[in-house]
């Protein structure tokens, strides 16, 4: 019992290791394209995580999901119910989650 503490407090140690760490790794290639519109830094970050000096086509690749994102429809559930092509996929699980809840699995 006297040690529990020290349990505890054990998890200072990988916390204090990524701090030390954290500021010595890249950006994420996405983040700094998207949000922070840093195509040079961007560019860096992928040569560092893919070891290749063109990545031109990556990059492109991130652009070009990004447009599709921005010109993706959001539906709201009562659409998603309305569509006769999806209503039996969502209500069944809808249901199914429900009754895992009820169930007693997060009990165990």
């Amino acid at each position: 019992e006297s040690r529990w503490p020290y349990l505890f407090g054990a998890i200072i140690v990988p916390s204090l290791i990524q701090v030390v760490v954290l500021p010595f790794l890249p950006e994420s290639p996405r983040y700094l394209l998207l949000e922070k519109h840093n195509t040079s830094k961007a560019e860096k970050a992928f040569q560092t995580f893919l070891g290749k000096d063109d990545v031109s086509y990556e990059i492109e690749e991130v652009l070009a999901e990004s447009r599709v994102q921005r010109n993706t429809k959001l539906v709201s559930i009562l659409q998603l119910l309305r569509t006769r092509a999806v209503r039996w996929q969502v209500i069944t699980v809808v249901v199914t989650m429900g009754c895992y809840q009820l169930c007693g699995l997060n009990a165990v």
